[in-house]
């Protein structure tokens, strides 16, 4: 597995930093490093990359400007001096917001995000499904085992996600979008504000299904398949 790369920034020396801690990765491989903004955009639309290391404030177009004109659009890590941008990087879907000085772990840590994405998404043939999804959450991709997700709860245009062991995660997301996600066999919504891993499931009485430490109500229009599931289980 190979990720073609490009860095933009219109100083050399984070075109040249960039390309030395890439240069770590066996996975990745530079095409191109530009300092000039609008011929970066002409090459990227001509020669698609599947990763961009991208400054922001740039003369002439901004990065965000540039990411927006890109279609297909690649994964994209901002590498910035300025964190006020990091709202709008989350707009455009971007993996890793990076202020500088960047920092070696973070840019590790960045990269890495950037490899299970694209695994995920690009599974070879002989290379079995990842188990894992990846959500929004703080600007930055996050990668969830769903094993270990125990319920989903819905806050308006928001999901909770709670786990048997970390931390809550908060996503801006759709209940059918995180259904159309997870795998189908093991989650089911029981509710219009619930999504349950149903393997986690210790009792169910009166509507009411017990996971560990809390009760969740079943909808009335979700009744009959939670009925047969229990009657596949009896």
């Amino acid at each position: 597995m190979v990720l073609r790369y490009v860095t933009i920034d219109d100083e050399p020396l984070g075109v040249t930093l960039v390309t030395r801690l890439a240069s770590a990765f066996p996975e990745l491989k530079k095409m191109e490093g530009f300092t000039d903004g609008l011929a970066a955009l002409e090459y990227l639309q001509q020669h698609p990359v599947d990763l961009l290391f991208i400054d922001i404030q740039m003369p002439d177009i901004t990065g965000l400007q540039l990411v927006r004109r890109l279609d297909p659009r690649p994964m994209v890590i901002f590498t910035t001096a300025y964190r006020e941008y990091a709202a709008e990087s989350y707009e455009l879907d971007a993996v890793d917001y990076l202020v500088k000085p960047v920092d070696p772990v973070r840019f590790e840590q960045a990269v890495k995000k950037a490899i299970d994405y694209f695994r995920y998404k690009n599974p070879g043939p002989d290379v079995p499904l990842i188990r894992e999804i990846f959500v929004r959450s703080e600007y930055q991709l996050v990668r969830i085992d769903p094993t270990e997700v125990t319920y989903i709860e819905s806050l308006e245009d928001y999901l909770r996600i709670h786990f048997d062991s970390r931390k809550p995660v908060m996503t801006l997301m759709t209940m059918k979008a995180m259904l159309d996600k997870l795998p189908p066999e093991k989650f089911k919504r029981v509710h219009r504000s619930y999504i349950v891993a149903m393997d986690k499931v210790l009792q169910y009485q009166h509507r009411k299904l017990q996971l560990p430490g809390i009760g969740l109500p079943v909808g009335e229009s979700y009744m009959p398949s939670i009925q047969e599931w229990l009657k596949d289980r009896s």
